[in-house]
């Protein structure tokens, strides 16, 4: 039997099969921190495929915290902080109404990225909430300002009633519909697996945009838009593009 520096050439072949066994477990399991980190959705998006979808950034130009980053970039970079921080998902009900920092749900990436680009996310839904009780509800009818904020169903609300509407359909390598999803606008998806994200700047090969969230165990950023269990059911831009 031939045998190459102490292995047989059977025992090389074994070996090399279970180094790449190991890469692939590797791949999956790490592929959020990877999708996250090198802006790619797998190992094998380094290697020469079909040309990448190019699709443009269009954001508006509003800064309303004026740092010199457009707002819904702020929105990114607010949501991507709970993906670098390590989150730990956690929708315990808080007195104070915000959870503990490094805990949260979905929810709660949402109105933190809201926060770093200057807006008071909490306070704009209450406020809605009391002005208008009708429209959210059973929430209107009793509202409770320490969790109502933190419910996908009550920011649904708030968002449909303030926010641009836009597709909801996605068609990998389609530019003239993947342009209408941009940094920062928001994905809802409906039952069974209500959940709510952020649309991140960074893209699939195919041009899809991936998603920044809180689904446990951790905040995550990665291919979700047309992976979720549930079906998009909005999609929202609150900083419209001028």
């Amino acid at each position: 039997m031939v045998r190459v520096k102490g292995f047989s050439k059977c025992g090389l072949w074994i070996l090399l099969l279970g180094i790449g066994i190991g890469l692939i477990l590797v791949t999956n399991i790490y592929s959020d921190y990877l999708k996250c980190h090198f802006n790619y959705v797998s190992l094998l998006d380094n290697f020469p495929q079909e040309p990448r979808c190019e699709v443009p950034q269009r954001v508006a130009k509003q800064d309303i915290n004026h740092n010199g980053t457009p707002d819904a970039l702020d929105i990114v970079k607010g949501a991507r902080r709970e993906v670098k921080k390590g989150t730990v998902y956690d929708g315990s009900y808080h007195q104070s109404g915000y959870p503990p920092e490094g805990k949260g749900a979905c929810t709660d990436v949402i109105w933190r990225a809201f926060k770093t680009a200057g807006y008071k996310l909490k306070v704009m839904v209450d406020e809605d909430i009391e002005s208008a009780p009708q429209a959210y509800g059973p929430t209107g009818l009793n509202p409770e300002p320490s969790i109502d904020f933190r419910r996908v169903q009550n920011l649904q609300v708030f968002f449909i009633r303030h926010a641009q509407q836009l597709t909801t359909e996605v068609k990998p390598g389609e530019v003239n519909n993947l342009v209408e999803w941009q940094p920062g606008d928001i994905v809802v998806f409906g039952p069974p697996l209500e959940h709510i994200g952020i649309i991140s700047d960074r893209r699939c090969r195919d041009g899809v945009p991936l998603v920044i969230h809180n689904s446990g165990p951790t905040a995550a950023e990665g291919d979700y838009l047309l992976h979720w269990p549930s079906k998009i059911t909005y999609h929202f831009r609150f900083i419209e593009n001028n």
